[in-house]
């Protein structure tokens, strides 16, 4: 059972191994003492798994655990001096690699004394930890057996073997072989109501047991190949190559050769050779739901005939439930009554219920997995601490042990502050959490991230796309802050006590939350004793005064910080010598330490909202590790020459667009071929004259690149003279997997890489984001052919006026008839139009099919008169839909899946009719509506308007079990909903909008109000 302590002692090692490859410890004179260190960390592990759960509830081993982590920092801590001081002699090269150890042994034989010495006392500790451990009995649990299943774990046997569809039929033998055979060659082929487009079927099981054997059978049975147009084989394996896999693919499927290395390329061409064949697929050795759906998910389902099949074998049954498309009824009822007992052991705790339905989702579908977590012996745990939770204790037991760490780091983020998905994975790449072999550490944390919240550990914010903000729900982040509690603090610095347990306890993590509003003890000169913290996040207010530095802290690696005083700091921030995260987002400072590039370890930079930054200090181009930097809303007007040399950059947002004469700052971009999100802002300096150096970024060789912003200075309310002001082409877009944000074009139209006969460099495209379209007079019409475009967002757009066929089929214009079957945004699930204020009519043909998966429509602030009538008709999934601020509109009515709909602040609309489903509707401000009707599924109803004298008459027509009421003091009648099962009004009394209230239940009957 691998635990947080495995991980722990996993970075040390890490760090051991990267500096043996420079062989630095051997040429410091130090490789003895180094060499003992490895080995008593490996000694350790014999017990840290079962260290680490007793840790919990067991005061006596808290303390032998502590000593122990306190050593394995100050490891890190003498490691990180070594490479510092050895890295201090190659100070020419930014390469953190390129020094001369030798060279500075033998200037500095003093400093090689010192570092031997220094692991030497340590080697002696962690030898006084191991035998004063034995005392406790530590078990070694199967060299950290995980409980649960490590989802990065190595699985033994050759992952790399190649397979083919060719059959060896003198080996196979066996009724059951025949059997299964017979089976799947028998459901494959087979139509039936209500089955999808494209089935994928799954055979699961260990390693040799048969299943690509059976896979081939049925690949070369004749009554298979007479009834698909195509059959194709192909072996992934463990180590597969997306674009070698695709560029097979398209090789199978009869496709032109590619020289090409880019997804986006390669997927419309297999979506070219396959389109409208009945496809079999045969996946063998599949290791992870990466082969299917990130590569050819889409790009199939975009392409192929009804009843095409894809048959996957792999060992892993996680892989199986992603990738397949048809569940087992009976599998899951067989298991009911284990569910049953499991949340009657949750005790009526829904948050508990959740956690425990995340964590048997990672668990095969077998009575033996479910029954091991029914009987975990964490349930008849007597005396359990009030913080700990059962069902969260047993699902963070079953977590992997570098995701532990991450999630208890998590529970220190201050809860009512927002920090989003990359802040957080940049903390934990600070932290040395995600430090295996690959080199893509935002890539691990991203999974890790999604990991904790598939378990329901955390919660994604559905304010916020893609999942990039999450809560923490109270009960979680208590049982976390609990385990953690020896190291880290995360309190309010205005409660009672913070002061005596900051100067009584030394913490390695420390969180602190403020307001400046608040009149509370702390200040700066209370935290200094602090000297071993690691971490520090301080949001809001802090008490400082000009003499205050961060000197006391010289082991801090992760800064953040948004006080408004923090200025105050800035000039001690090169004390910081291990510094890996530093965010000082929306503080007053004005520049960085000239001298910053001598914190060689800094690998994450944020200056977001920092509005009186202005330079970047050019010694910034000397952080040879830096992977992140921020300008995003910065007024930054000077880039050093040299910015490439960040050849380590993956995220670099808010760069700014400047001209110097003949150079451009855009030149600087051209080498950093790692980066992922890019954002370039103030795109209006880049001249015609410029384009030939912006054009020196590169952006079409970035083939790493997702996410990528490109803004102009807003100029809403100018006439905006320019009408096609292209800055970056076409080629420069190809490779954006995955979000695309224009703010403050201003242009008259989107550019040409934007419309119908160019959209196809944007096929991988998942999110469109757009704002500020001061001049644009049309939609852009390449939309509906993005096959992977999910979410749309277009935020003020004042000249657009109309919205033709063409949004949705953009070879209208060209006397283009689309066929019954065309679809116009086949994955989009969210759509968000706001701020169009002059639009005015959205025509929509009747032939038109689109939105098929259209769940959540936000529609606001235009001049709309009615939604067309084929908008309901065709996004028959649409659940959720929003219309605010749309004045001349009348009624809404028709859409038979909506389930939830808000309507706020709609003068003119009197009618909602027929939404059979509704469940939840919520009514502001929209004096003129009469009529409500056909909503028979609705359960609750908020109504809210302060203005209305009576309670509307179609009231009396409906019954929710609901009624949430804001209004006037004269306003509610009796009698109009005393039918109805539970009701809160409220009325206003000035600025109490809630002074006077009715709280009334039906049955049993109970009536309170004041």
């Amino acid at each position: 059972m691998a635990m947080v302590l495995d991980a722990f002692a996993s970075y040390p090692q890490s760090m051991l191994t990267k500096m043996a490859a420079e062989e630095v410890h051997l040429l410091l004179g130090v490789s003895v003492e180094i060499d003992k260190m490895g080995d008593k960390l490996k000694d350790l592990k014999n017990f840290l798994a079962d260290a680490d759960r007793r840790n919990i509830t067991d005061k006596s081993v808290q303390e032998r655990v502590g000593l122990l982590k306190r050593a394995m920092y100050d490891a890190t801590n003498i490691l990180d001096l070594c490479q510092l001081k050895a890295m201090g002699r190659g100070a020419s090269s930014v390469d953190a690699g390129c020094f001369n150890p030798l060279l500075f042994c033998i200037q500095n034989p003093f400093h090689a004394h010192d570092i031997g010495s220094r692991i030497e006392r340590l080697n002696k500790r962690l030898d006084s930890i191991k035998d004063r451990s034995a005392a406790f009995g530590f078990i070694n649990l199967g060299s950290y057996e995980v409980r649960g299943r490590n989802i990065h774990a190595l699985r033994p046997g050759n992952s790399s073997r190649e397979t083919s569809g060719e059959l060896n039929r003198s080996g196979v033998v066996g009724e059951k072989m025949e059997e299964d055979t017979r089976a799947l060659v028998e459901i494959l082929p087979t139509e039936k109501e209500g089955y999808n487009k494209i089935m994928v079927v799954a055979i699961v099981g260990v390693g040799g047991i048969g299943k690509t054997t059976l896979a081939k059978k049925v690949f070369n049975d004749e009554a298979i190949n007479v009834k698909f147009d195509k059959v194709t084989w192909l072996s992934v394996n463990q180590y597969f190559d997306k674009i070698e896999l695709l560029k097979t693919a398209i090789t199978l499927a009869g496709g032109d050769q590619h020289s090409e290395n880019a997804l986006a390329v390669l997927q419309p061409a297999l979506t070219t050779a396959l389109t409208g064949k009945k496809l079999l697929l045969v996946m063998d050795d599949v290791w992870n739901h990466i082969a299917w759906g990130d590569v050819f998910e889409t790009t199939l389902a975009y392409a192929l005939a009804q009843g095409s099949r894809i048959l996957v074998t792999t060992r892993d049954e996680r892989v199986a439930r992603v990738v397949s498309s048809e569940k087992d009824g009976h599998e899951i009822d067989i298991l009911k009554d284990i569910w049953l007992q499991i949340v009657a052991k949750c005790g009526g705790l829904p948050l508990a219920v959740k956690v425990m339905g995340g964590l048997l989702c990672q668990k095969n579908r077998e009575r033996r997995d479910w029954e091991m977590v029914m009987n975990d012996s964490i349930w008849s745990v007597s005396k359990m601490p009030e913080e700990l939770n059962y069902a969260i204790y047993i699902s963070y037991e079953e977590l992997p042990p570098s995701i532990k760490q991450c999630f208890l780091y998590y529970s220190l983020l201050p809860k009512n502050a927002v920090f989003l998905k990359s802040c957080i994975i940049g903390m934990w790449i600070s932290k040395g959490f995600l430090h295996e072999t690959s080199d893509d550490w935002e890539q691990l944390g991203s999974k890790y991230y999604n990991e904790l919240i598939l378990r329901n550990l955390i919660q994604p914010d559905i304010d916020y796309v893609d999942q990039i903000f999450c809560t923490m729900h109270d009960v979680v982040r208590a049982f976390a802050q609990f385990v953690a509690k020896d190291e880290a603090l995360a309190a309010h610095s205005g409660q009672t006590g913070i002061i005596s347990k900051l100067s009584g306890r030394k913490f390695v993590r420390l969180s602190l939350e403020s307001e400046l509003s608040e009149s509370h003890e702390l200040d700066w000169s209370s935290l200094h004793a602090q000297k071993t913290l690691r971490t520090f996040i301080s949001v809001g207010h802090t008490n400082m005064k000009p003499c205050d530095s961060l000197v006391y802290f010289p082991c801090l690696r992760t800064l953040h910080t948004d006080s408004t005083n923090v200025v105050l700091l800035v000039k001690s921030l090169d004390e910081l010598k291990h510094l890996r995260y530093l965010s000082v987002e929306r503080s007053d400072i004005s520049s960085l330490p000239d001298n910053i590039g001598n914190m060689k370890f800094l690998q994450y930079i944020s200056l977001e909202g920092c509005k009186q930054f202005v330079k970047v200090p050019h010694s910034i181009v000397k952080l040879g590790n830096l992977r992140c930097l921020i300008f995003h809303e910065t007024c930054i007007n000077w880039i050093p020459r040299g910015f490439c040399a960040l050849s380590n950059l993956r995220t670099l947002r808010g760069f700014p667009a400047l001209v110097d004469g003949d150079w451009c700052s855009l030149e600087e971009l051209g080498p950093l071929s790692q980066l992922r999100p890019l954002g370039l802002n103030v795109l209006e300096n880049v001249s015609a004259a410029a384009t030939s150096s912006a054009a020196k970024a590169r952006l079409g060789e970035k083939v790493h690149l997702t996410y990528l912003t490109l803004s102009c200075s807003s100029r809403l309310g100018d006439d905006g003279l320019i009408t096609e002001g292209e800055g970056v082409s076409e080629e420069e877009h190809r490779h954006i997997e995955e979000v695309f944000e224009i703010v403050g074009y201003f242009g008259q139209r989107l550019t040409r890489w934007m419309s119908s006969t160019s959209a196809s460099c944007l096929k991988s495209l998942r999110i469109l984001m757009m704002q500020d379209l001061v001049c644009c007079t049309q939609m852009p019409d390449g939309l509906s052919q993005l096959p992977c475009l999910q979410f749309i967002q277009i935020i003020r757009a004042p000249s657009i006026k109309r919205v033709g066929p063409e949004f949705l089929h953009p070879y209208h214009h060209h006397n283009y008839h689309p066929s019954p079957a065309a679809v116009a945004c086949p994955r989009l699930h969210e759509m968000v139009l706001g701020g169009l204020v002059e639009w005015q009519e959205w025509e929509w043909e009747e032939q038109m099919q689109a939105f098929p998966v259209l769940e959540e429509l936000g529609l606001g602030n235009c001049k709309l008169r009615r939604l067309p009538p084929g908008l309901a008709s065709s996004a028959r999934a649409l659940k959720k839909l929003t219309v605010q601020c749309i004045q001349q509109i009348s009624d809404l009515e028709n859409f038979g899946s909506v389930v939830d709909l808000a309507v706020d602040k709609n003068t003119d609309l009197e009618r909602i009719t027929n939404l059979p489903k509704l469940q939840k509707l919520v009514i502001v401000m929209c004096p003129k509506l009469k009529v409500l009707e056909g909503v028979r599924a609705l359960q609750r109803l908020v109504l809210e308007d302060y203005d209305m004298e009576t309670l509307p008459e179609y009231m009396r027509g409906i019954n929710p079990r609901y009624l949430h009421l804001d209004c006037s003091l004269s306003g509610p009648e009796w009698d109009k909903f005393s039918h109805i099962e539970h009701v809160k009004a409220y009325a206003d009394d000035g600025e109490n909008l809630r002074k006077w209230y009715v709280l009334y239940t039906r049955d049993p009957y109970n009536l309170e109000t004041n």
